[in-house]
């Protein structure tokens, strides 16, 4: 038994050392990557701890194609929830596991990723709670906090550049949630680090955040990001085409305001009725005290026919956000809105590409992504209401991204 364990340990350290992959049947962990050159960048997470990345190489046709996805975790918008994210994996590199799971999107087998498996795949760490896109630095003399997500973002890149990145013949810019949202934000930037030749797209999984009204009239979701924009000094990163014609320039944090000045085509993955944006933006904790919404947030089939309503409005909302878009998109655009009670679909492999994933049209989400990236097929995809989707998984629940 001793020397079984022995061997283990062994096996593991070896691994760890190598910055290698454990890859088996249907789980591939990757190896988690510390940038240590970014002293000079300034490039801290929250807690002043260093940034990371998790690579797994590609190969053969996909060898100088690259895939870089962001890792999703909401934000966090004063300085007493700052501090407490600090204290965790979403806030320092120091907290989090050294291998990350690899699936979905990310996946290694052309069964389960048949158009990005043999990419090089990288996974960007959160840990700066502002969508990678803040510089500022907090210092009472007590507590230290550094919003620092923009440099964090360029010493990902510049560490990837000489790995090969610089010779990238396709590039995909993704994200989930708050990393869906951070891919809206760095999409154009993303050009700025590659040949000309590169074909670079960019997709947002879960990152259109609406700037709607709750159920109350109130814009908590617009006062939130505002907050967030201030103290973590994003204004001067946002888009300047953006932020110049408008009347809010913290607004620009917005996709749905954003969106027109992306140049690269864009591929938005999104929910109708996202978990996150109907927990949060529709009805928050502040605009229900009473809980009348509780058993409706838990399970859609709870639903009071009134409360069907004001997510059905909802829905319409987002559509009519995205109808310039959806419908004369110019740039090669792709949509895959559903229906589903979800939060996140891209990196999950039962939402991703399974047996039993969503569709639309008869399509995965990974059969419409890569429609789309590949030109292959015209990929503008908007599920009808809820309840007729019966593909639907309705993961209820985003705590892991909130």
């Amino acid at each position: 038994m001793e020397l079984v364990v022995t061997i283990v340990l062994v096996v593991i350290a070896m691994l760890t050392c190598a910055g290698t992959s454990v890859s088996s049947d249907d789980r591939l962990l990757v190896n988690m990557t510390v940038v240590r050159s970014t002293t000079v960048l300034g490039a801290y997470c929250l807690d002043g701890s260093l940034p990371a990345y998790h690579i797994h190489r590609g190969f053969g046709a996909g060898a100088r194609n690259w895939l870089l996805q962001f890792e999703g975790g909401g934000w966090c918008n004063d300085i007493e929830t700052c501090a407490e994210r600090a204290k965790t994996r979403r806030g320092s590199t120091r907290l989090m596991n050294k291998f990350e799971t690899f699936s979905g999107i990310l996946s290694d087998n052309p069964v389960h990723n048949p158009d990005f498996y043999n990419w090089n795949r990288v996974k960007l760490r959160y840990c700066d709670g502002g969508s990678f896109a803040g510089d500022n630095k907090f210092d009472n003399g007590t507590l230290v906090l550094f919003f620092r997500g923009q440099r964090i973002w360029k010493a990902i890149i510049e560490d990837l550049l000489p790995k090969g990145m610089r010779f990238a013949n396709k590039a995909l810019l993704s994200g989930c949630s708050a990393g869906g949202l951070a891919s809206y934000l760095h999409c154009n930037n993303f050009t700025t680090y590659l040949p000309n030749t590169t074909t670079v797209k960019c997709l947002g999984d879960a990152g259109f955040f609406m700037d709607s009204p709750d159920i109350t009239m109130n814009h908590t979701q617009r006062t939130f990001f505002q907050h967030l924009v201030t103290l973590q000094g994003i204004e001067q990163n946002l888009d300047e085409n953006c932020t110049t014609s408008i009347t809010d320039p913290k607004q620009c944090i917005f996709p749905q305001y954003l969106l027109k000045y992306i140049t690269p085509p864009v591929f938005i993955l999104n929910s109708a009725y996202d978990v996150y944006q109907f927990h949060h933006i529709l009805v928050p904790p502040s605009a229900d005290p009473r809980g009348h919404w509780n058993h409706c947030k838990l399970n859609p089939k709870e639903c009071l026919p009134n409360q069907i309503s004001v997510l059905q409005a909802f829905r319409v909302e987002m559509l009519t956000a995205l109808r310039s878009f959806v419908f004369y998109s110019r740039r090669g655009g792709g949509t895959f809105i559903n229906s589903c009670f979800a939060h996140c679909q891209s990196e999950s492999q039962d939402t991703w590409f399974a047996p039993d994933s969503p569709q639309l049209h008869n399509q995965t989400i990974a059969e419409s992504v890569g429609d789309w990236y590949f030109g292959r097929n015209v990929s503008i995809k908007v599920d009808c209401p809820y309840p007729c989707d019966t593909t639907c998984h309705n993961l209820i629940g985003a705590n892991e991204y909130e």
